[in-house]
């Protein structure tokens, strides 16, 4: 007797997936973040855009947006996608104040994470400061902003299902 593979039955359409509630919010309006918000959206997060700036979140079309900090759950990955904004910190420091499943911040690996400065200046915890993910996605050599998502994205996945991501099996 031959067994099926339940993911190999709906990538064929046999099977419809199993849709979990989760949400994805990107933090601050940004090229990456348009892109991680369209792409999460055909992942089956719901979505939701975190832009402080009124002016900037006025900007944001076809998404949903809060100007204050969202309240998550443990089913929610938080993505800063900017991290020369100058409330860094203190944004950081109420998405901390919730429980979100995970939390990162985009940055090149080879420069020190600014939020780290920031949040210690704001008196957060080193266990929280600690619970934020930096660099975040899959090592893919992403230069553009949609290659950038899509990393972040397979990274948010593999860390969710409990696998290491690259082409480790």
């Amino acid at each position: 007797m031959v067994e099926t593979d339940p993911a190999c039955e709906v990538a064929h359409g046999g099977e419809e997936p199993v849709r979990r509630e989760r949400t994805l919010v990107a933090v601050f309006a940004s090229p990456v973040s348009r892109y991680l918000l369209a792409y999460s959206r055909d992942l089956g997060y719901h979505t939701v855009l975190f832009e402080p700036d009124a002016e900037r979140a006025a900007e944001a079309d076809g998404v949903e947006v809060v100007t204050s900090a969202p309240e998550v759950d443990g089913s929610t990955d938080i993505v800063v996608t900017d991290h020369h904004r100058p409330e860094l910190g203190t944004v950081l420091r109420d998405v901390l104040a919730f429980p979100a499943r995970w939390i990162g911040v985009l940055g090149n690996p080879r420069h020190p994470g600014p939020h780290i400065e920031a949040l210690v200046a704001l008196g957060v915890s080193e266990v929280d400061v600690a619970r934020v993910h930096r660099p975040i996605g899959l090592n893919i050599g992403s230069r553009t902003p949609s290659e950038i998502a899509i990393a972040t994205l397979a990274g948010l996945i593999a860390d969710r299902n409990g696998r290491p991501g690259g082409f480790e099996f």
